[in-house]
């Protein structure tokens, strides 16, 4: 039996998607994924030969639709999908314009102050990302 070690990574990409609300304070954007019942960044599998940040865009636009600025490269998780390793690479992105319509993949999205996407999040490694995100907005 093959350790999933020696299985290549699924290579993914997403964005911590951030605007100003009217007030100007942080407003974060999280994805729901009704396949998985989950709160998330707005994330997907890259395509075959597609740049990380060309499809971290790509994907914001499609989950979210919402073009988007990228600002700083924020960590790469690394954990295990169904036996395979995976690998995302995230960007923080300012939210520029555009207008969400539900999907099958992504019934539903919500702007959030850091603290309340920070609950609504389903996976703890997605808290780190915020965090870093938040962090660099106070120290503004």
């Amino acid at each position: 039996m093959s350790d999933d070690t020696d299985l290549p990574p699924v290579l993914a990409a997403g964005c911590v998607l951030w605007r100003r609300s009217p007030s100007g304070a942080l407003e974060v954007c999280l994805v729901h994924r009704p396949k998985y019942d989950d709160w998330s960044h707005p994330k997907g599998k890259l395509k075959r030969g597609e740049d990380a940040l060309a499809g971290a865009l790509r994907e914001v636009a499609e989950e979210t639709g919402y073009a988007a600025e990228p600002g700083a490269e924020l960590a790469t998780l690394r954990y295990p999908v169904a036996g395979r390793p995976k690998e995302v690479r995230y960007w923080a992105a300012e939210a520029l314009h555009g207008h969400f319509i539900p999907g099958s993949e992504v019934d539903e999205i919500v702007w959030l102050a850091p603290a309340a996407a920070r609950e609504r999040l389903t996976q703890p490694r997605d808290r780190d990302l915020l965090d870093t995100l938040a962090h660099a907005f106070e120290r503004r």
